[in-house]
């Protein structure tokens, strides 16, 4: 029995992606008192509206090898992904998120032929729940962060960065689960480094890389509701951070709301709380400036009624 290597899953997984997705813009911008040259990479304009349709394609793709249906539990934007994935491909899928997901992301979800089910108050009910489903139903969970498919398929946000900015950077990446922060950190050429940011309110991934093991954490609420959550006992995520020497800081509430508006008022650019914290990072002056900076804007996928209430004077 051969292992498959994390290049060869990688490869794997950006032969699938660029079949359905094109590459998402890179674009210059001002982050007010940020001094290094800042970028965004605007995943928010994804089909599904995050980046997450790209780990989901890969695990989609490798789950029909051998037939199996796929189960996956989300805040929302991954079970988007898998509803797109799904539905491209031609897969049976069942997605659970909780009955306190953002509602602009359970509309979305409606709109796929899916077996989408709402369950529990919060993201680790709703993965409860859809790990005894894919127990009963013999199908293939699907974590939204630590699969290994789902891992390698964030990996082409790094390759795609990397094949228009010359020269050394450093990318700016949300981390909720760790799995777009370990995807880039393992797809990353030595000159482009990874940086991570957390919301304040939900930091699993940073306090099990400070374990050295999984642990629970206090989750309190947040306007980056993708972020939110603890993390499974069997994550790899904290483990291929650590190893990698890969920096988590945190983003506060209101830095976060902050970063939103400036996105939206002086860029053009809607994004979610969890697609804004490295903004909120680089706002509340938690990142360094020593390096021209790449920040994922990971997801669009925000009511309007949350939008309007930050954008208002």
């Amino acid at each position: 029995m051969t292992t498959t290597t994390w290049a060869e899953r990688i490869e794997a997984a950006a032969s699938v992606i660029s079949q359905h997705l094109e590459p998402t813009p890179l674009v210059a911008l001002d982050v007010a008192g940020f001094a290094a040259p800042a970028y965004l990479k605007l995943e928010s304009l994804q089909p599904t509206g995050s980046f997450k349709v790209r780990g989901a394609l890969a695990a989609v793709a490798a789950s029909m090898a051998d037939g199996r249906p796929v189960v996956t539990a989300s805040a929302g934007n991954h079970g988007l992904g898998i509803a797109f994935a799904a539905e491209r491909l031609g897969a049976q899928a069942t997605v659970v998120v909780p009955e306190t997901a953002s509602p602009a992301k359970i509309e979305a979800l409606r709109r796929f032929a899916v077996d989408l089910r709402l369950v529990g108050d919060g993201y680790d009910a709703a993965e409860a729940a859809a790990l005894a489903i894919a127990d009963r139903s013999g199908g293939r969970y699907v974590s939204a962060y630590t699969d290994p498919d789902v891992i390698a398929g964030q990996a082409t946000v790094m390759h795609e960065i990397a094949a228009v900015l010359p020269g050394p950077a450093r990318v700016v990446v949300p981390v909720g689960g760790g799995g777009l922060a370990s995807g880039t950190a393992l797809g990353a050429p030595e000159r482009l480094s990874v940086l991570g940011v957390e919301a304040a309110a939900s930091r699993a991934v940073s306090a099990s890389m400070t374990a050295g093991q999984v642990v629970q954490v206090e989750v309190r609420p947040t306007i980056a509701d993708g972020l939110a959550g603890n993390i499974a006992e069997d994550a790899l995520t904290p483990g291929i951070l650590r190893t990698a020497g890969v920096p988590v800081v945190a983003a506060e509430e209101a830095a976060i709301e902050q970063a939103v508006a400036e996105l939206a008022l002086r860029h053009g650019v809607v994004a979610e709380g969890s697609g804004a914290v490295g903004v909120a990072a680089a706002l509340g002056g938690a990142l360094p400036t020593d390096l021209p900076t790449v920040f994922v804007i990971t997801g669009r996928n925000i009511t309007a009624a949350r939008l309007s209430t930050l954008v208002a004077p």
